[in-house]
C-alpha cells in the first residue's frame, strides 16, 4: 500500500509529540488529584517505568523489521486469532481518536471559541485529520519536523515567563503520598505517555528506513516528551499549588493565565492552547493512521485511502455523543480508558513475547528463503 519511509529524526519528532499529547494539559491535574504536591515525583517514576515499556515495544518491532503490528499478530497468532487481536487494536485506536477529537472540541468551545458550536470545531479538525492521513506518514512526519520547532519555542517562552511566579513552599512537604495513591498516579502517567505508544508499532519499524537507529529515537523521543510533562507538572504545583492544580481540569492552561510581566505581558494563555493543539493533533493523527491503515491491512486492500472518509465521518459523529458531560469523560479516563490501554499496550505485547519465545525456532525457519 505505502512504500514510503521516514528517517530516524522524523520518527523521533513523532514520538515526542505523541508522548506529550494530551498529557501537557491533563496530567498535572490527574497526578495532583492522587499525590498532591508529590505529583512531579510520580511523573519521574512514571517516566522510568515508561521507558521499560518502550524497550518492550522496540524489542518486538525489531523481531519483525518489515511488518506493522497487524502483520506481526498474524505471524505470531495465525490468521484468524491474529485478525481478532488486530480488530481489537484497531477498535481501541479508533476509540482514542474519537475521544481526542472530543477533547479538542470541548477545550476549544469552552476556553477559546465559546460562541462556536462543538460540531463546527470537530468537523474542521476531522477534515484536517483525514487530509493528513490521506497524504501519508511521510507528509505527517515532515509537518511534525516543522512544528516541533514552534512547539519548543513556545514552551521555552512559557517556562521563562512563568518562572517569577514560582513558590517553593508549594512542593513541601515531600513524599507525603501513600503508596496506593502514588502507584495510581504513576500508572496514569505511564498509560497516557508510554503504554498508549503501542499505536506507534504501526509506524515502527515498517515505515522506518533504518530501524536499528530508530530504536534510539523511540527511547529519546519518549524521554524528551516525558521531561516536558514533568516540567509542566512541577510548574503547576509550584505556581498554582497542589489543591488548585487538582481542582482545575486544565491546570496548565490556568498556569499560563498567571503570567504577568510588569503588567505588560499577561493573559497569553493562547501559548498553552497552541502547544496543546499541536501535540493533540499529531497524537490524534497517529491513532487515526493506525486505525485506517490497520483496517486496510486486515481487509487486504491495495489502498487505505478509501477508508479515510467513512471512518472520518464516524469519528466526527461519535465525538459529539461519546460523552454526555465532563464528569462522564473524567470517569471514563480514570477507569475504562486505563483498562483498554493496558489490554492492547501491555497485555497484548507481553502475550506476543510469550508466543514468540515458544515459536522462535519455527518462525526463523519459515523466514528463511527456500
Amino acid at each position: 500500500m505505502q512504500n514510503v519511509k521516514i528517517n530516524s529524526y522524523q520518527f523521533l519528532v513523532l514520538v515526542i509529540l505523541f508522548t506529550i499529547g494530551t498529557g501537557i494539559l491533563v496530567v498535572p491535574s490527574v497526578l495532583a488529584a492522587d499525590v498532591k504536591q508529590d505529583a512531579w515525583i510520580a511523573a519521574v517514576f512514571g517516566t522510568s517505568i515508561g521507558l521499560l515499556i518502550i524497550w518492550l515495544f522496540t524489542k518486538i518491532g525489531l523481531w519483525f523489521p518489515n511488518q506493522t503490528i497487524i502483520q506481526m499478530n498474524e505471524t505470531l497468532f495465525g490468521k484468524w486469532l491474529g485478525k481478532a487481536f488486530s480488530f481489537l487494536f484497531i477498535f481501541i485506536n479508533l476509540l482514542f481518536t474519537i475521544i481526542l477529537l472530543y477533547y479538542s472540541g470541548s477545550f476549544l468551545t469552552t476556553h477559546v471559541l465559546p460562541n462556536t458550536p462543538m460540531a463546527a470545531t470537530n468537523i474542521l479538525m476531522a477534515f484536517i485529520l483525514v487530509m493528513a492521513v490521506r497524504l501519508g506518514i511521510e507528509t505527517i512526519a515532515r509537518s511534525a519536523e516543522i512544528l516541533i520547532g514552534v512547539f519548543f519555542l513556545l514552551f521555552i517562552i512559557l517556562v521563562v515567563f512563568i518562572a517569577p511566579e514560582i513558590e517553593i513552599k508549594n512542593i513541601q512537604p515531600v513524599f507525603e503520598a501513600d503508596i496506593k495513591s502514588f502507584f495510581h498516579g504513576t500508572l496514569s502517567l505511564t498509560v497516557i505517555s508510554s503504554i498508549n505508544a503501542v499505536a506507534l508499532l504501526m509506524v515502527f519499524p515498517a515505515f522506518i528506513n533504518k530501524p536499528e537507529s530508530a530504536k534510539k529515537s523511540f527511547f529519546i523521543g519518549n524521554l524528551i516528551g516525558e521531561i516536558v510533562i514533568i516540567i509542566i507538572t512541577l510548574l503547576c504545583v509550584l505556581v498554582l499549588g497542589s489543591d488548585l492544580t487538582d481542582r482545575q481540569m486544565y491546570p496548565s492552561y490556568g498556569l499560563a493565565k498567571k503570567i504577568n510581566i510588569g503588567n505588560f505581558i499577561n493573559r497569553i494563555e493562547v501559548l498553552m492552547a497552541t502547544l496543546w493543539i499541536i501535540c493533540l493533533f499529531f497524537k490524534m493523527v497517529l491513532y487515526f493512521f493506525a486505525s485506517v491503515f490497520g483496517l486496510a491491512q486486515i481487509l487486504n486492500l491495495k489502498d487505505y485511502r478509501p477508508l479515510t472518509y467513512p471512518l472520518g465521518m464516524i469519528v466526527v459523529v461519535l465525538s459529539l455523543v461519546v460523552f454526555s458531560n465532563v464528569v462522564e469523560q473524567h470517569t471514563f479516563d480514570s477507569t475504562t480508558s486505563i483498562y483498554f490501554s493496558l489490554l492492547i499496550g501491555l497485555l497484548l505485547p507481553l502475550l506476543m513475547v510469550i508466543v514468540y519465545s515458544v515459536r522462535k525456532k519455527q518462525l526463523k525457519k519459515e523466514a528463511k528463503p527456500s
